[in-house]
């Protein structure tokens, strides 16, 4: 069982910076890969992008590759999101997310329902 609490949203000007973290409780925390997903207001969730159990391997949606992020801290059983040139179409809540990993497969990892243990979200506005 994997409990995990996210943090660090909040209101960001266009082109600035966020840090999102995500606190995971749960002895087996470091064996689970660890994805970040948002979600706007009338839309689906989104996948934003996911690291592997050892902080070896990470993998992000088109949309925020060379913008976003994600790292982990085992010994602090944290993840963590580091956004940067945000932009208003980036608004919406995040939401971490945890599953034993398994094989670290890109088509497995984008999908929400392969992860058994979800955050409560943390929102993330971006005003133009």
């Amino acid at each position: 069982q994997v409990q995990l609490v996210e943090s660090g949203g909040g209101l960001v000007q266009a082109g600035g910076s966020l840090r999102l973290s995500c606190a995971a409780s749960g002895r087996t925390y470091s064996s689970y890969a660890m994805g970040w997903f948002r979600q706007a207001p009338g839309k689906e969730r989104e996948f934003v992008g996911a690291i592997n159990w050892s902080g070896g391997r990470t993998y992000y949606a088109d949309s925020v590759k060379g913008r976003f992020a994600i790292s982990r801290d085992n010994g602090k059983n944290s993840v963590y999101l580091l956004m940067n040139s945000l932009k208003p179409e980036d608004t919406a809540v995040y939401y971490c997310a945890a599953q034993d990993q398994g094989n670290w497969v890109v088509t497995t990892i984008k999908r929400p329902s392969w992860y058994s243990y979800w955050g409560q979200g943390t929102q993330v506005t971006v005003s133009s």
